[in-house]
């Protein structure tokens, strides 16, 4: 195993994938006028025809409409909110660029703001077009025209560790990384524009974690198999206390296959493979030794290579420096523990601890789980003396529900929180 290390860099496109170093096995840490609403002409009743005399029902009074007519320097992640003298609800709203174009959008479920469909454009000219009915039973209208921002210089990095049109195990968590990391202060804010929707519905909640460098987002159990995850990180121009702003807007949409879970009891040393609820297999293994133990915990498949090298010489004990040639190695830590071929300790697997903190099957059982595991798929180990760390790893399903949304920065019905539209 290596020490407990994550690549920072980057990908600026739809989403992101970490660096994930094949350090091999090893020790743990070491991510201006408001319009209001038309008059209605009368109509005779004997002529049945309309009159141009004004109707006698006051007119209703125009909708205040945020941003502000006339505002300035608004941030491109800016949403379109109204308040209607008296109560009442917003019924529509219409969003248009300087230039003509429509912006598409939809409005929050709690009906507290319109939220467009992508970033606005830095150092554009809008107008907002809103209208609701009031308590009076009235149409109510308004408008506002305002200008965002210029594009500023100060940015955070962002990531989303899910690729669209993939297909993951039941396990994986939706990841959001953030560099530098989100100051508490803001985490709500930001928070509010990370929008997950699943079909199925499924309730879930976020989690954050390494002082706002990561986030995770899972359900309450793991995803139903066949479920369709659609994730948008909707950052860009979100303004934060420590004057950066969101870089990026990033979506993704993947699918959830079947129902692949890993059980490892050290008292044992086997692990018990389920598909669908059904125990498929049983598969000797040989974890940590007393020097380096596995870790306890539910950890994930993070990332699979069919053949690698683990190059631990830049590790501090010397009894843990080795270049290995690995096959079927299933990355489940930061830290470098993973589930691998070791031919090397077939002789002892179902007896005896001989690694360096991985989880050693024999070539053919590396193979088999290879050929049938996904990223996303969940592996949990029990009954060893160290503890998964949280953060070591994607450890969403290392702790209970309870601890879990606590971590949120904002708060989460009983039970998880539903879509945002």
């Amino acid at each position: 195993m290596g020490r407990f290390a994550r690549s920072g860099a980057m990908v600026s496109v739809l989403v992101l994938t970490a660096s994930l170093a094949l350090t091999g096995c090893g020790d743990d840490q070491k991510k201006p006028a408001f319009v209001s609403g038309s008059q209605p002409a009368s109509v005779s009743a004997a002529e049945g025809t309309a009159s141009a005399e004004p109707s006698s029902q006051p007119a209703a009074a125009a909708l205040q409409v945020s941003p502000a007519d006339g505002a300035a320097g608004r941030p491109v992640s800016t949403e379109i909110s109204a308040k209607i003298p008296g109560g009442g609800k917003v019924s529509k709203v219409m969003l248009t660029a300087a230039n003509g174009a429509t912006v598409e959008g939809r409005m929050r479920r709690d009906g507290s703001s319109w939220v467009p469909s992508a970033a606005l454009k830095y150092a554009t000219r809008y107008t907002a077009t809103v209208s609701g009915t009031g308590t009076d039973g009235q149409t109510h209208e308004g408008t506002s025209t305002f200008t965002t921002m210029a594009k500023p210089k100060s940015m955070i990095g962002s990531g989303l560790y899910m690729f669209d049109g993939k297909t993951y195990g039941v396990g994986m968590p939706v990841v959001a990384e953030f560099s530098p990391g989100i100051p508490k202060k803001d985490r709500a804010a930001v928070q509010k524009r990370m929008f997950v929707r699943t079909d199925p519905p499924q309730p879930g909640a976020w989690h954050w974690l390494y002082n706002g460098t990561q986030a995770y987002y899972r359900a309450p159990e793991y995803w139903k198999p066949g479920t369709t995850i659609s994730v948008r990180l909707a950052l860009a121009g979100i303004p934060l206390s420590n004057g950066r702003y969101g870089n990026v807007d990033r979506t993704a949409t993947a699918k959830i296959g079947r129902a692949f879970e890993m059980k490892v009891d050290n008292a044992s040393k086997k692990m018990s493979v389920y598909e669908n609820g059904a125990l498929i297999r049983t598969v000797p293994v040989s974890l940590g030794k007393k020097s380096t133990p596995s870790s306890s915990g539910t950890m994930v498949v993070m990332e699979k290579k069919e053949s690698t090298v683990f190059d631990t010489r830049d590790e501090a004990d010397p009894d843990n420096q080795y270049v290995t040639k690995i096959d079927f190695a299933q990355r489940i830590t930061w830290g470098g523990e993973y589930i691998h071929a070791a031919p090397w300790s077939e002789g002892v697997q179902g007896r005896v601890n001989v690694s360096h903190g991985c989880v050693n099957v024999s070539m053919a059982n590396g193979k088999w789980l290879f050929d049938r595991t996904l990223v996303g798929d969940p592996i949990t180990v029990r009954g060893t003396p160290r503890k998964l760390v949280p953060g070591n790893g994607w450890t969403a399903w290392s702790m209970s529900w309870s601890e879990f949304v606590a971590g949120s920065a904002l708060p989460v019905p009983k039970g998880g929180a539903g879509p945002a539209f």
